[in-house]
């Protein structure tokens, strides 16, 4: 990488020329594209955002928020309904189609509801201020509920396009931004019409309705370009026992299926670390979890239960494909069995996604990279030891490479920092920084021709 040290001021901040390796003439729109990035913007973006509650299988309100907003900037948006509550939204800038096509790609729906009735007691003994969808403002940080992840990270998305659009960028490609429903990993909340309203729907659905590109970026957590990630799948194992009275405990066969489920938890628990230790690879190491426990009647506790249910979530690599993965978990609960005689537990394989990757001789790694090492002013950092998941999958699996950039989660904070504040909690000036790289990012892709874009060919100032 050639220059990166020399300093700009942007809306009063010193920060990296984050130009460095672009010629002259990219240089100058992404400059302008730049100049309407302000923390007021952002700010404002993103708490018009927290304050649409989007609970996955109810982002319409939000989706249809969304749309408007980027209109009114002057691209051509649209609410895409799939059903009466879920919706997704997107934008587009047209090229003259002599070059690629460019997704920024964001999800919209947030993991928790931010109401008692669903969140409680299972995220905590009560909703804290964070946990709610309305955003509160701490100088450079911003609370609510999915302030960070995803809202942070969406409005970052709107932003890139908005200054683009503002900055009358001449573009040979399209510039695509668009913003998924159901992309966090739940099934239907009740009251819903539909079971399949999370793990990636919206985007699936997106991609199935023609809103297609030949490349994208996914806007989510983590400050570094990740090129690949784990897919998951969902178990169900049902621990058998007998029904019986406690007054009879003493005089009937009496195996407590409570009880058996309690030994195949501890035995998973420890056999999840061993998983993870056999599978890491890249910059993944896929974990799991044993995640609800589901048996017995609660007004009734004079009596046993006939079947105990867990729900296991379990993290795949790229190169596990679900069926290995349901046989490894298989023969580690046959491990238990043959450890406890009389243990009766059955396993179903009840959700797989499987994990992606893309190549690094791809351009949007490759165009994606130099403009971090731009903005960083040093060689890119690649983190590992990853487990999450997200809409990535969905992009790479129907063939678009695509490559996850995001925030740093914030550490400095007038608040400790636990996973809820982490997803609720962002930091303007990362918001600021996220959408420079998109900006640099969209503006070297969708200003090129498709040529230039070919394996082999390096983007201005990348290094990898």
């Amino acid at each position: 990488m050639s220059g990166g040290k020399s300093v700009d001021v942007l809306d009063g901040h010193d920060v990296l020329d984050g130009l460095s390796g672009l010629d002259e003439q990219r240089r100058s729109w992404v400059s302008e594209a730049w100049r309407h990035v302000t923390d007021e913007r952002l700010r404002e973006l993103l708490i018009g955002l927290v304050g649409i509650p989007s609970p996955t299988g109810d982002e319409r309100p939000l989706a249809e928020h969304i749309a408007a907003t980027l209109a009114s900037a002057g691209l051509r948006a649209a609410c895409q309904p799939i059903d009466a509550r879920q919706a997704n939204a997107w934008a587009r800038l047209e090229g003259d189609r002599t070059g690629p096509d460019l997704m920024l790609y964001a999800p919209i729906d947030t993991l928790t509801v931010g109401e008692e009735s669903e969140d409680v007691p299972w995220i905590g003994p009560k909703l804290r201020e964070d946990m709610r969808p309305a955003a509160t403002v701490y100088d450079d940080l911003v609370t609510g509920l999915g302030a960070s992840n995803p809202k942070g990270h969406a409005a970052c998305v709107m932003m890139a396009a908005e200054a683009i659009a503002l900055a009358g960028v001449p573009l040979t490609g399209d510039l695509v931004v668009a913003f998924g429903a159901g992309g966090m990993p739940t099934n239907a909340r009740p009251g819903s019409d539909r079971f399949n309203t999370g793990q990636g729907v919206g985007c699936s659905f997106l991609l199935e309705q023609g809103v297609w590109t030949d490349y994208a970026v996914i806007a989510k957590p983590g400050w570094t370009v990740s090129w690949d990630e784990v897919g998951l799948v969902w178990f169900e194992v049902t621990v058998h026992g007998t029904h019986t009275y406690v007054g009879s405990r003493h005089r009937l066969p009496y195996e407590n299926a409570i009880g058996r489920a309690g030994d195949v938890v501890r035995h998973l628990e420890r056999w999840f670390a061993e998983y993870a230790e056999r599978h890491t690879a890249g910059t993944v190491a896929p974990q799991g979890i044993v995640a609800s426990v589901r048996g017995g009647w609660p007004r009734m506790a004079a009596v046993t239960t006939a079947a105990c249910t867990l729900r296991v979530d379990l993290r795949i690599a790229p190169e596990t494909t679900p069926l290995r993965a349901k046989r490894e978990f298989t023969a580690a609960l046959d491990e238990l069995k043959r450890s406890l005689p009389g243990l009766d537990a059955t396993v179903e394989m009840i959700l797989a996604i499987p994990g992606t990757s893309t190549s690094r001789e791809s351009w949007v790694f490759r165009s994606a990279v130099a403009g971090w090492e731009a903005l960083e002013g040093r060689p890119h950092e690649v983190v590992r030891g990853n487990s999450g998941a997200t809409d990535a999958n969905i992009l790479r699996g129907r063939g678009i490479p695509t490559v996850r950039v995001g925030m740093p989660k914030v550490a400095d904070a007038p608040f400790d920092i636990d996973f809820a504040r982490g997803m609720n909690t962002v930091s303007v000036r990362e918001m600021q920084k996220l959408t420079r790289h998109l900006i640099r990012t969209a503006v070297d892709t969708v200003t090129r021709a498709r040529a230039e874009c070919e394996p082999g060919t390096a983007p201005e100032g990348a290094t990898a």
